[in-house]
């Protein structure tokens, strides 16, 4: 998802100093920012909450809100993760990451499972980022995790390649996740997380989700 990246991690450093954060402030921008600070500090239901009345505050930012979405996933809220990414794929149509979180909410929904959530899988065009179009085509069934990574570290090297990589073993471990492989998941995680690490905003998730795993094993 095309990010706010370095701009998240300066909102981070002034919430941990009590700039931004002090008071009480009803501003759906205010809300939204301390959402993020939650969310990363792993406090996953005062995130949600904070969207929430970001949402309630001002209602034409639910359909544009991928990050509840996230935060829907890791609470377990599947059902309303589905529909939190198909209302944001009616407002930001080429993004194979909304597909992909959609997915993950279909497969883990009730009733759910990888054969569901490839029958549902939103088509995308569009979206140039590298390895996009192989991680959609993995979802889909149409491709394997070596396309994904053949096709992160083609031509590339230096802070571009690292980037590609974190998004290439993200999506892989979240792959697997839905898959059932636990053990080929945190491998990946770890290498998202860690190894190839990014500290933009879906770097930033993996590395929340790495540590949610540490935690719960």
């Amino acid at each position: 998802m095309k990010r706010f990246c370095q701009f998240v991690v300066l909102v981070l450093s002034l919430s941990l100093t009590g700039v931004l954060f002090s008071q009480e402030e009803e501003s759906p921008f205010v809300f939204h920012q301390r959402g993020v600070q939650h969310f990363f500090a792993g406090n996953l239901q005062q995130a949600l909450k904070d969207w929430d009345r970001e949402i309630a505050l001002q209602p034409s930012r639910a359909p544009h809100h991928w990050q509840r979405g996230l935060v829907l996933y890791y609470l377990g809220l599947y059902e309303k993760g589905v529909a939190q990414f198909e209302s944001h794929q009616t407002v930001n149509g080429n993004d194979v990451e909304n597909a992909a979180w959609h997915f993950l909410c279909v497969a883990r929904s009730k009733g759910g499972s990888v054969e569901k959530a490839r029958e549902k899988f939103i088509p995308i065009v569009g979206d140039g980022r590298v390895p996009m179009r192989e991680i959609h085509h993995l979802f889909a069934g149409k491709g394997e995790p070596k396309d994904v990574i053949d096709a992160a570290t083609k031509e590339a090297s230096g802070e571009v390649l690292r980037n590609q990589l974190c998004y290439a073993h993200l999506y892989l471990g979240l792959y697997y996740e839905a898959l059932g492989d636990d053990q080929k998941a945190k491998k990946h995680l770890k290498l998202s997380a860690i190894d190839y690490r990014m500290d933009h905003y879906m770097g930033m998730v993996a590395q929340l989700h790495h540590r949610l795993l540490t935690q719960k094993k």
